[in-house]
C-alpha cells in the first residue's frame, strides 16, 4: 500500500506571528474590510485561537499600535538641544510609516497614542517641544500645531485629495484653462512626483515658523506661558 503523504508541520501561532499577518492584510484589503475572522483565514487558524493571544480587535490594534510605533520610530530624549534635525527626522519617520503602510497609519494617525510603546514615543518628543524655550502652554501648542501639519499632510497624501472622489463630468482641461486659470496653472504641483517636495516645504515652512518664534522669545519679543 501507498504510504499516506506526511503532513506538514504548522507554524506555531505566535503574538508576533498574528500581528504581522494582520498588518499584511490590513494593507492588502483596507481597514474597513479587516476582521478577525478573515486573519484566522490567513493564519488557517480558527478565530478563538487569536483570542486567546489578543481578547478583542481592539486589542489587537492597540498591539499594532505598538508594534509600529515601537519599531519604526526613534524615541527622542525630552531635551531640545539639535531640535530641529531631531524634529525633521520624526516629520520623515512618519512619513515612511504613511506610504508603507497607508492604510493602517489611517487608523494610526488618529489613536491617541495611549499604548505603552507609543506613550514612550510621545513623551520623548512633547519633551522636546516642552523644552525649546517658548514655555509650557506655547511649547505644547507647538507641538499640537505640528501635528496638525504632519499627520494631516500624511493623510491627504495617502488618503485624500489625489485619491478622493472626483466629478462625474470633469471640466475639459481647455475650459479650465480659459475660464479657472489658477486651477488649471496650479495642476503640475498637485501631481504624485510632486508630494515629498510639498512635504519637505511644509515641514521647513513649520520649522522656520518655529524658529523665529524662539528668536522673538529670546529677544523678549515673544511671551512666554
Amino acid at each position: 500500500m501507498a504510504r499516506a503523504p506526511a503532513k506538514t508541520a504548522r507554524e506555531p501561532l505566535t503574538p508576533e506571528r498574528i500581528e504581522a499577518a494582520a498588518l499584511e492584510l490590513i494593507e492588502r484589503q483596507g481597514l474597513a474590510g479587516f476582521s478577525t475572522r478573515k486573519l484566522a483565514g490567513e493564519l488557517h487558524c480558527e478565530a478563538m485561537s487569536i483570542y486567546h493571544y489578543f481578547p478583542s480587535k481592539g486589542h489587537l490594534l492597540d498591539a499594532l499600535v505598538d508594534r509600529v510605533v515601537g519599531e519604526e520610530m526613534t524615541v527622542l530624549e525630552p531635551h531640545a538641544r539639535d531640535w530641529r534635525r531631531r524634529i525633521e527626522g520624526v516629520a520623515r519617520e512618519w512619513r515612511a510609516i504613511a506610504l508603507k503602510r497607508p492604510h493602517f497609519h489611517a487608523y494610526l494617525a488618529v489613536h491617541r497614542l495611549n499604548t505603552p510603546k507609543a506613550l514612550i514615543w510621545l513623551n520623548g518628543i512633547i519633551g522636546v517641544f516642552r523644552q525649546l524655550g517658548l514655555g509650557e502652554e506655547t511649547g505644547v501648542r507647538t507641538f499640537r500645531t505640528f501635528g496638525y501639519y504632519i499627520m494631516g499632510s500624511l493623510l491627504d497624501e495617502t488618503a485624500g485629495y489625489s485619491r478622493g472622489p472626483s466629478t462625474v463630468d470633469p471640466v475639459p482641461d481647455e475650459l479650465l484653462a480659459a475660464k479657472y486659470p489658477n486651477v488649471a496653472a496650479a495642476g503640475k504641483w498637485f501631481r504624485p512626483e510632486q508630494l515629498e517636495a510639498t512635504f519637505e516645504h511644509g515641514l521647513k515652512v513649520a520649522l522656520d515658523g518655529i524658529e523665529r518664534e524662539l528668536a522673538a522669545t529670546e529677544s523678549g519679543e515673544g511671551g512666554q506661558k
